[in-house]
């Protein structure tokens, strides 16, 4: 059997010496890698489960401690390339290469780990460095490459760089997403346009909910309805964006919503009509104030005419007794911008807008609060003899029709 294997390698033309020589060095390779990875790495556990901060875990996560154990086989390799003459050139790059790419390698982990840690403070929040790190990443690459690509040929680093530097254009082309979104991303940051946990709509992309995440490339947006929107960073600083931010900070949300009153049911109050809508508690004090003014106002003045002198209104005494609503409702906020108006006329009706703030935020809160104030209104409309404006619907053409059949039959 020996005789056999002697005689096949003799045919390879490979030296059993250097065969045994090679053996040795890979055995001695990958004892070298082994056998500190087994005991340092238990102690390394050990150190950080005993610490009590959290940076040495994060580092332990994305494995940084690990490539400390690639540095001793590559000794090895270095002292056993003497025993290879031949060899020793091809084998030099290769550890070069090897050695180019543990460095790149342990780069990238560092540089995560350290974001990671970084998220951790509250700064983070409003400056995030992910994009950053990505930019730092991407540098780190293409050095990487350049180096890889020299070891390989057996150029030098500055050859390939004054190579690259003819080709400028072809690598903005090339770079051009990633250095208009580093861009933005600058200018994201440093005007505070945006946060992680911000609530923005971007017209035209369908986001429309929280900021979960800000990269170089892209920020993620989590929509209520737990869909996830992806979109390209620069996309924010080229066109325009809803940042409800202000909102959220200021602890008030704005209830902004019209009643289209048919201004065909607006008219002057009779005396029967002031007679009953003091019964109503929040307007006695103002139908008081008012009649003392227009009393006043009204002294002196001759002729029968209704439209001589001032008189009530039922779409005024609305709009008053709106507001004593509102006032008297303890989930609106008084500090904040608080009226009831009337908007221009319009096909559809006088818009009667209430435009006042809840204290209260939160989404579910707010829509219940505003529900709340809209159902009361929008019955108590008909109290003060006035119409709400609707299209005409099937059921209105079909009482039509009904009161049109019935006149024909009488006629």
């Amino acid at each position: 059997m020996k005789e056999k294997m002697i005689e096949t390698l003799s045919y390879m033309n490979i030296p059993l010496e250097g065969l045994i020589k090679a053996g040795v060095i890979l055995l001695f390779v990958f004892l070298a890698y082994a056998v500190p990875r087994f005991f340092i790495l238990r102690l390394i556990y050990a150190a950080v489960k005993r610490s009590s901060v959290g940076w040495d875990d994060v580092l332990l996560k994305h494995k940084v401690f690990n490539i400390i154990f690639t540095l001793p086989p590559v000794f090895v390799v270095h002292y056993g390339m003497q025993f290879f003459p031949a060899v020793e050139v091809p084998l030099l790059r290769l550890l070069n290469v090897y050695i180019t790419v543990m460095v790149v390698v342990f780069g990238r982990r560092l540089l995560r780990s350290a974001a990671e840690v970084y998220e951790q403070f509250p700064v983070a929040v409003t400056r995030p460095i992910k994009g950053y790190v990505q930019l730092v990443e991407i540098f780190l690459f293409i050095m990487g490459a350049i180096l890889v690509v020299c070891f390989f040929l057996g150029k030098s680093p500055w050859a390939i760089l004054s190579g690259i530097g003819a080709m400028t254009a072809i690598l903005m082309l090339v770079f051009k997403d990633t250095i208009m979104n580093f861009v933005a991303s600058l200018l994201i940051i440093f005007n505070d346009l945006v946060h992680v946990g911000d609530w923005i709509e971007v017209p035209g992309t369908g986001a429309d909910g929280t900021v979960t995440e800000m990269a170089l490339h892209t920020v993620k947006v989590q929509n209520f309805d737990n869909t996830i929107v992806t979109i390209p960073t620069h996309k924010l600083i080229d066109g325009s964006f809803r940042n409800w931010r202000g909102m959220q900070q200021s602890g008030g949300r704005r209830i902004r919503r019209s009643i289209l009153i048919d201004q065909k049911s607006i008219r002057f109050l009779t005396d029967e009509d002031i007679k009953r809508l003091g019964e109503v508690e929040v307007l006695n004090e103002y139908l008081s104030r008012k009649l003392k003014e227009i009393d006043k106002a009204n002294e002196g003045i001759v002729g029968k005419s209704i439209v001589n002198g001032r008189h009530l209104t039922n779409i005024g005494t609305l709009r008053a007794y709106m507001l004593e609503y509102l006032r008297q409702k303890k989930e609106i906020d008084k500090s904040m911008t608080f009226l009831v108006r009337q908007l221009a006329p319009t096909p559809e009706g006088l818009p009667l807008e209430v435009y006042v703030f809840s204290n209260d935020i939160n989404w579910v809160n707010y829509e219940g609060i505003q529900s709340d104030i809209f159902d009361h209104l929008l019955a108590a409309v008909h109290e003060f003899d006035l119409r709400i404006f609707q299209n005409p619907g099937s059921y209105d053409i079909s009482d039509l029709a009904d009161k049109l059949s019935i006149k024909q039959v009488n006629g």
